[in-house]
Protein backbone atom coordinates (compact mmCIF):
# COMPACT_ATOMS: atom_id res chain seq x y z
CA UNK A 1 0.00 0.00 0.00
CA UNK A 2 3.00 2.36 0.28
CA UNK A 3 3.75 2.56 -2.81
CA UNK A 4 0.42 2.66 -4.16
CA UNK A 5 -0.27 5.78 -1.88
CA UNK A 6 3.28 7.12 -2.95
CA UNK A 7 3.23 6.65 -6.62
CA UNK A 8 -0.54 7.92 -6.45
CA UNK A 9 0.83 11.55 -5.41
CA UNK A 10 3.79 11.44 -6.94
CA UNK A 11 1.94 11.00 -10.41
CA UNK A 12 -0.60 13.60 -9.60
CA UNK A 13 0.98 16.14 -11.99
CA UNK A 14 0.85 13.68 -14.69
CA UNK A 15 -2.55 11.94 -14.08
CA UNK A 16 -4.60 14.89 -13.37
CA UNK A 17 -2.94 16.40 -16.90
CA UNK A 18 -3.58 12.67 -18.36
CA UNK A 19 -7.15 12.06 -17.11
CA UNK A 20 -8.43 15.66 -17.83
CA UNK A 21 -8.07 15.20 -21.33
CA UNK A 22 -10.10 11.79 -21.33
CA UNK A 23 -12.36 11.06 -18.80
CA UNK A 24 -14.92 11.26 -21.60
CA UNK A 25 -12.94 8.31 -23.26
CA UNK A 26 -12.78 6.23 -20.10
CA UNK A 27 -16.08 6.23 -18.93
CA UNK A 28 -17.56 2.67 -18.17
CA UNK A 29 -19.50 1.35 -21.10
CA UNK A 30 -18.52 3.38 -23.94
CA UNK A 31 -17.72 1.81 -27.39
CA UNK A 32 -14.64 3.51 -28.71
CA UNK A 33 -14.62 5.40 -32.03
CA UNK A 34 -11.81 6.10 -33.93
CA UNK A 35 -11.60 9.44 -32.92
CA UNK A 36 -11.96 8.07 -29.11
CA UNK A 37 -8.92 6.16 -29.88
CA UNK A 38 -7.16 9.59 -31.26
CA UNK A 39 -8.02 11.28 -27.86
CA UNK A 40 -5.87 8.94 -25.85
CA UNK A 41 -3.27 8.74 -28.51
CA UNK A 42 -2.43 12.69 -27.69
CA UNK A 43 -2.85 12.29 -24.18
CA UNK A 44 -0.30 9.37 -23.88
CA UNK A 45 1.91 11.34 -26.32
CA UNK A 46 1.51 14.39 -24.16
CA UNK A 47 2.44 12.32 -20.96
CA UNK A 48 5.38 11.33 -22.74
CA UNK A 49 4.98 8.08 -24.10
CA UNK A 50 6.52 8.14 -27.04
CA UNK A 51 4.98 6.97 -30.24
CA UNK A 52 5.84 3.78 -30.84
CA UNK A 53 4.73 2.87 -27.15
CA UNK A 54 1.78 4.62 -27.44
CA UNK A 55 0.34 2.31 -30.82
CA UNK A 56 1.35 -0.57 -28.68
CA UNK A 57 -0.99 0.40 -25.47
CA UNK A 58 -3.67 1.13 -27.88
CA UNK A 59 -3.46 -1.60 -30.05
CA UNK A 60 -3.68 -3.82 -26.70
CA UNK A 61 -6.63 -1.85 -25.35
CA UNK A 62 -8.16 -2.65 -28.49
CA UNK A 63 -7.86 -6.52 -27.94
CA UNK A 64 -8.89 -6.59 -24.61
CA UNK A 65 -12.07 -4.47 -25.13
CA UNK A 66 -13.13 -7.02 -28.55
CA UNK A 67 -13.85 -9.49 -25.66
CA UNK A 68 -16.33 -7.29 -24.15
CA UNK A 69 -15.48 -8.17 -20.68
CA UNK A 70 -13.64 -4.90 -19.56
CA UNK A 71 -14.59 -0.67 -19.79
CA UNK A 72 -12.29 1.07 -21.90
CA UNK A 73 -10.65 2.50 -18.12
CA UNK A 74 -9.74 -0.99 -16.98
CA UNK A 75 -8.70 -1.93 -19.85
CA UNK A 76 -6.34 0.67 -20.84
CA UNK A 77 -4.93 0.36 -16.87
CA UNK A 78 -3.87 -3.34 -18.20
CA UNK A 79 -2.50 -2.35 -21.19
CA UNK A 80 -0.44 0.16 -19.23
CA UNK A 81 0.45 -2.68 -16.69
CA UNK A 82 1.68 -5.24 -19.28
CA UNK A 83 4.20 -2.42 -20.86
CA UNK A 84 5.65 -1.88 -17.36
CA UNK A 85 5.98 -5.16 -16.48
CA UNK A 86 9.51 -6.56 -15.19
CA UNK A 87 10.89 -8.76 -18.23
CA UNK A 88 12.00 -10.63 -15.52
CA UNK A 89 8.56 -11.19 -13.79
CA UNK A 90 10.02 -9.19 -11.04
CA UNK A 91 11.57 -12.67 -9.42
CA UNK A 92 14.81 -12.41 -7.00
CA UNK A 93 17.52 -14.65 -6.65
CA UNK A 94 18.61 -14.99 -2.93
CA UNK A 95 21.07 -12.19 -1.69
CA UNK A 96 24.86 -13.06 -1.58
CA UNK A 97 26.94 -11.28 0.94
CA UNK A 98 28.49 -8.56 0.17
CA UNK A 99 25.63 -7.07 -2.17
CA UNK A 100 27.12 -4.94 -4.41
CA UNK A 101 25.69 -2.23 -6.47
CA UNK A 102 26.80 -0.10 -8.45
CA UNK A 103 25.21 3.45 -9.63
CA UNK A 104 25.12 5.61 -12.77
CA UNK A 105 24.37 8.54 -13.90
CA UNK A 106 24.66 12.05 -15.23
CA UNK A 107 25.09 14.45 -13.72
CA UNK A 108 21.60 16.42 -11.56
CA UNK A 109 19.87 13.13 -11.64
CA UNK A 110 19.73 13.01 -8.14
CA UNK A 111 22.03 10.10 -7.68
CA UNK A 112 23.86 10.46 -4.79
CA UNK A 113 20.80 11.49 -2.64
CA UNK A 114 19.07 7.90 -4.08
CA UNK A 115 22.62 6.04 -2.85
CA UNK A 116 21.60 8.07 0.56
CA UNK A 117 17.35 7.02 0.68
CA UNK A 118 18.87 3.08 -0.57
CA UNK A 119 21.57 3.06 2.56
CA UNK A 120 18.50 4.20 5.24
CA UNK A 121 15.93 1.98 3.57
CA UNK A 122 18.59 -0.99 3.94
CA UNK A 123 19.35 -0.03 7.16
CA UNK A 124 16.06 0.59 8.82
CA UNK A 125 15.49 -3.34 7.21
CA UNK A 126 18.24 -3.73 9.76
CA UNK A 127 21.00 -4.51 7.20
CA UNK A 128 24.68 -3.20 7.54
CA UNK A 129 25.84 -1.01 4.82
CA UNK A 130 28.71 0.59 3.56
CA UNK A 131 28.85 3.75 0.83
CA UNK A 132 31.51 3.46 -1.67
CA UNK A 133 33.13 6.98 -2.65
CA UNK A 134 34.02 6.67 -6.50
CA UNK A 135 33.11 10.05 -7.04
CA UNK A 136 36.76 11.46 -7.05
CA UNK A 137 36.09 14.46 -10.00
CA UNK A 138 34.40 16.40 -8.12
CA UNK A 139 35.47 18.13 -4.59
CA UNK A 140 32.59 17.92 -2.78
CA UNK A 141 31.02 14.17 -3.91
CA UNK A 142 32.62 12.92 -0.89
CA UNK A 143 32.09 15.46 1.88
CA UNK A 144 28.36 15.17 0.68
CA UNK A 145 27.96 11.27 0.41
CA UNK A 146 29.47 11.50 4.45
CA UNK A 147 27.22 13.84 5.21
CA UNK A 148 24.25 11.20 3.94
CA UNK A 149 26.12 8.37 5.34
CA UNK A 150 26.22 10.01 8.73
CA UNK A 151 22.70 10.70 8.87
CA UNK A 152 21.71 7.11 7.60
CA UNK A 153 24.04 5.51 9.87
CA UNK A 154 25.99 3.64 7.66
CA UNK A 155 29.81 3.68 7.15
CA UNK A 156 31.72 4.90 4.06
CA UNK A 157 34.83 4.54 1.91
CA UNK A 158 36.52 7.48 0.21
CA UNK A 159 39.83 9.06 -0.36
CA UNK A 160 41.16 12.18 -1.34
CA UNK A 161 39.70 14.65 -4.16
CA UNK A 162 41.50 13.35 -7.76
CA UNK A 163 42.31 10.14 -6.44
CA UNK A 164 41.60 6.95 -8.85
CA UNK A 165 37.69 6.13 -8.68
CA UNK A 166 39.44 2.13 -9.49
CA UNK A 167 41.20 2.37 -6.31
CA UNK A 168 38.67 3.64 -4.54
CA UNK A 169 36.29 0.54 -5.55
CA UNK A 170 39.39 -1.92 -4.57
CA UNK A 171 39.39 -0.80 -1.20
CA UNK A 172 35.25 -0.76 -0.95
CA UNK A 173 35.57 -4.42 -2.10
CA UNK A 174 38.33 -5.09 0.66
CA UNK A 175 36.72 -3.39 3.82
CA UNK A 176 32.76 -5.09 2.34
CA UNK A 177 34.41 -8.33 2.87
CA UNK A 178 36.70 -7.69 6.07
CA UNK A 179 33.63 -6.63 7.78
CA UNK A 180 31.15 -8.85 6.35
CA UNK A 181 28.44 -6.00 5.78
CA UNK A 182 25.19 -7.00 4.14
CA UNK A 183 25.04 -3.97 1.29
CA UNK A 184 27.72 -2.39 -0.51
CA UNK A 185 26.76 0.98 -2.52
CA UNK A 186 29.22 2.21 -4.89
CA UNK A 187 28.48 5.99 -5.96
CA UNK A 188 30.57 7.22 -9.06
CA UNK A 189 30.98 10.71 -10.76
CA UNK A 190 28.14 11.97 -12.70
CA UNK A 191 29.14 11.69 -16.26
CA UNK A 192 27.84 13.01 -19.31
CA UNK A 193 27.12 9.70 -22.04
CA UNK A 194 28.45 11.34 -24.27
CA UNK A 195 32.13 10.97 -22.88
CA UNK A 196 34.05 8.11 -23.95
CA UNK A 197 36.87 8.83 -21.59
CA UNK A 198 34.45 9.18 -18.56
CA UNK A 199 32.02 6.07 -19.90
CA UNK A 200 35.34 3.76 -20.10
CA UNK A 201 36.46 5.03 -16.44
CA UNK A 202 32.99 3.15 -15.61
CA UNK A 203 34.25 -0.11 -16.97
CA UNK A 204 37.15 -0.08 -15.00
CA UNK A 205 35.13 0.46 -12.06
CA UNK A 206 33.38 -2.13 -12.53
CA UNK A 207 36.14 -4.47 -13.36
CA UNK A 208 37.64 -3.84 -10.10
CA UNK A 209 34.91 -4.94 -8.17
CA UNK A 210 34.33 -7.82 -9.95
CA UNK A 211 37.80 -8.90 -9.48
CA UNK A 212 37.33 -7.91 -5.55
CA UNK A 213 34.32 -10.05 -4.99
CA UNK A 214 33.88 -12.36 -8.21
CA UNK A 215 29.99 -12.04 -9.46
CA UNK A 216 29.79 -8.44 -8.00
CA UNK A 217 28.27 -5.98 -9.02
CA UNK A 218 25.27 -7.94 -8.45
CA UNK A 219 22.99 -5.00 -9.35
CA UNK A 220 23.74 -2.20 -11.96
CA UNK A 221 21.52 0.74 -11.45
CA UNK A 222 21.03 3.94 -13.62
CA UNK A 223 19.59 6.81 -12.65
CA UNK A 224 17.23 8.96 -14.48
CA UNK A 225 15.84 12.17 -14.52
CA UNK A 226 11.92 11.45 -15.07
CA UNK A 227 11.90 15.72 -15.94
CA UNK A 228 14.08 15.32 -19.24
CA UNK A 229 11.41 13.03 -20.74
CA UNK A 230 12.50 10.71 -24.18
CA UNK A 231 16.23 12.20 -23.51
CA UNK A 232 16.16 9.81 -20.63
CA UNK A 233 16.33 6.87 -23.28
CA UNK A 234 19.47 7.92 -25.25
CA UNK A 235 21.21 7.84 -21.74
CA UNK A 236 20.03 4.47 -21.17
CA UNK A 237 21.59 3.45 -24.40
CA UNK A 238 24.78 4.88 -24.22
CA UNK A 239 25.23 3.69 -20.62
CA UNK A 240 23.94 0.20 -21.63
CA UNK A 241 26.98 -0.14 -24.17
CA UNK A 242 29.32 0.03 -21.61
CA UNK A 243 27.37 -1.85 -18.73
CA UNK A 244 25.23 -4.13 -18.46
CA UNK A 245 22.66 -2.36 -16.67
CA UNK A 246 19.86 -4.22 -14.25
CA UNK A 247 17.52 -1.69 -13.42
CA UNK A 248 16.58 1.59 -13.72
CA UNK A 249 15.65 4.07 -11.00
CA UNK A 250 13.78 6.87 -12.09
CA UNK A 251 13.66 10.06 -10.02
CA UNK A 252 11.42 13.62 -9.65
CA UNK A 253 8.48 11.77 -10.99
CA UNK A 254 6.56 13.79 -8.45
CA UNK A 255 7.82 17.17 -10.43
CA UNK A 256 6.86 16.43 -13.86
CA UNK A 257 3.91 16.20 -15.80
CA UNK A 258 5.45 13.34 -18.03
CA UNK A 259 5.01 10.71 -16.02
CA UNK A 260 4.73 8.79 -19.04
CA UNK A 261 8.19 8.31 -19.60
CA UNK A 262 8.33 5.39 -17.31
CA UNK A 263 6.19 3.42 -19.85
CA UNK A 264 8.75 4.72 -23.35
CA UNK A 265 11.60 3.64 -20.81
CA UNK A 266 10.40 0.30 -19.70
CA UNK A 267 8.88 -0.39 -23.49
CA UNK A 268 11.90 0.44 -25.36
CA UNK A 269 14.65 -0.80 -23.15
CA UNK A 270 12.94 -4.03 -21.45
CA UNK A 271 15.43 -3.05 -18.25
CA UNK A 272 13.17 -3.16 -14.91
CA UNK A 273 12.17 -0.74 -13.26
CA UNK A 274 13.42 -0.67 -9.83
CA UNK A 275 12.89 2.17 -7.64
CA UNK A 276 11.22 5.48 -8.15
CA UNK A 277 11.52 8.49 -6.36
CA UNK A 278 8.42 10.67 -5.34
CA UNK A 279 9.50 13.11 -3.29
CA UNK A 280 12.45 14.90 -1.34
CA UNK A 281 12.07 12.78 2.15
CA UNK A 282 14.44 9.68 2.58
CA UNK A 283 11.16 7.59 2.55
CA UNK A 284 10.29 8.81 -1.05
CA UNK A 285 12.08 6.43 -2.97
CA UNK A 286 10.05 3.26 -3.47
CA UNK A 287 10.17 -0.56 -5.07
CA UNK A 288 8.56 -0.11 -8.58
CA UNK A 289 5.13 -2.16 -8.88
CA UNK A 290 4.14 -2.08 -12.51
CA UNK A 291 0.26 -2.99 -11.75
CA UNK A 292 -0.24 -0.01 -9.23
CA UNK A 293 1.71 2.02 -11.56
CA UNK A 294 -0.78 2.01 -14.25
CA UNK A 295 -3.60 2.16 -11.77
CA UNK A 296 -2.66 5.62 -10.32
CA UNK A 297 -1.30 6.82 -14.10
CA UNK A 298 -4.74 5.97 -15.61
CA UNK A 299 -6.99 6.19 -12.21
CA UNK A 300 -8.62 2.93 -12.36
CA UNK A 301 -8.04 0.97 -9.07
CA UNK A 302 -6.43 -2.34 -9.48
CA UNK A 303 -8.29 -6.00 -9.22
Amino acid sequence: MQFFRKITEGLKKTRDAFVDRVAEVLKPGRKLEPEDYEALEAALLRADVGPATAERILEDVKRRLATGAEDPSRALRDAVGAVVEAPDGGASAATPRPHVTLVVGVNGTGKTTTIAKLAHRYKEAGESVLLVACDTFRAAAGDQLEVWAERAGVEMVRQASGADPAAVAFDGMARAKSRNVARAIVDTAGRLHVKANLMAELDKIRRVIERGIPGAPHETLLVLDATVGQNGLQQAREFGRILPITGIVLTKLDGTAKGGVVLAIADALRIPIRWVGVGEGMDDLVPFDPHEYASALVGAPSA
